[in-house]
């Protein structure tokens, strides 16, 4: 669950009623960011925000980090225009039902539910975002794994605002690296990761003004040659166990400040980032692709009950 968009979901005819019947899901995670699976092809369902909150919701709910809404991107008006690209659409919401660009670590396990349900196979797959379409890499996993290989999904290039940024925990402050992966990181390395706090609310910043809408906050601290851990903030969120375009913006960040742009070197740069719920390996290319390779696990599935979404004023208070 990587940010939050200001487009508004899109709504199905009916608005109080309920499916006629009971809802399949499942639950997946890679490395442990989970999400609750929602398949749709048809774009059939009312997901309202609060809908979704309640499904993320960890005591009343099924629990997790956000929604992977699995929409045929015919079927749903904000991914028509890329359906000659990707015939599957990430409709992905945060955990308190807001819209998103887009999840790193949501579009592996996306891909690993088209996968299990055999919509695809290991080799190639596009995925259509909000963030636009990425590629994606399925490895073949080792005979009788029913987890699949690692997938490798290209995350885009990295877009680097050149204005200063300050975070701010307590009392300490540090310089941050603004790094855009299709939503906003704010990238700071620090001496200790004790030091970023609790990150269930959100560091503060400034100038203010550059991030309108809100960032997600990384604190980086180093490890060995290339090798670095972090904790996030993820807007909408809190902190998370581990953010797909984060490690990729953490990943990018150490690069420039290691010296090591690959559009300077000539050389793709490559990071590993420990996360508290994993890892992931980043390669930043010389022509600016930057690429997240790591694990991605279905876990369970079932059925939800209609009544969760209904929307109305008792459903939704």
């Amino acid at each position: 669950m990587d940010g939050v968009s200001t487009a508004e979901p899109s709504r199905p005819p009916y608005e109080t009623a309920p499916p006629a019947g009971p809802v399949a899901f499942l639950k997946g995670h890679g490395t442990e960011n989970d999400f609750v699976i929602v398949p749709d092809p048809e774009n059939d369902l009312d997901l309202s925000p609060a809908a979704v909150a309640r499904l993320c919701d960890r005591r009343a709910g099924i629990g997790g980090d956000g929604v992977l809404h699995v929409v045929r991107s015919a079927a749903h008006p904000e991914a028509r225009h890329l359906a000659d690209e990707a015939e599957w659409f990430m409709d992905y919401r945060n955990a308190d039902g807001s819209v998103a660009e887009m999840c790193g670590n949501g579009v592996r396990v996306f891909a690993r539910y088209l996968q299990y349900a055999g919509r695809a196979g290991a080799g190639e797959l596009a995925v259509a975002t909000r963030g636009g379409v990425k590629k994606v890499h399925i490895a073949k996993g080792p005979a009788g794994d029913p987890d699949g290989g690692e997938i490798t999904v290209r995350m885009g290039r990295a877009v680097l605002p050149g204005q200063d940024v300050t975070v701010t925990v307590g009392e300490l402050s540090w310089p941050a690296r603004q790094v855009d992966m299709g939503n906003p990181h704010a990238v700071a390395f620090v001496a200790d990761l004790d030091q970023a706090g609790e990150l269930r609310t959100a560091p503060e910043y400034a100038p203010a003004e550059v991030y309108p809408q809100g960032v997600n906050v990384e604190f980086v601290v180093d490890r060995g040659e290339r090798h670095v851990a972090m904790r996030v903030h993820e807007r909408g969120s809190g902190e998370t166990r581990s953010c797909g375009t984060g490690a990729c913006a953490v990943a990018v960040a150490a690069a420039r400040r290691d010296g090591a742009d690959p559009a300077l070197t000539g050389v793709p740069a490559t990071y590993t980032v420990d996360l508290p719920g994993g890892r992931l390996v980043i390669t930043e290319r010389p022509d600016g692709e930057v690429e997240m390779t790591g694990p991605a696990t279905i876990v369970a599935e079932g059925h939800i009950r209609p009544a969760l979404f209904v929307r109305s004023e008792t459903a939704d208070a």
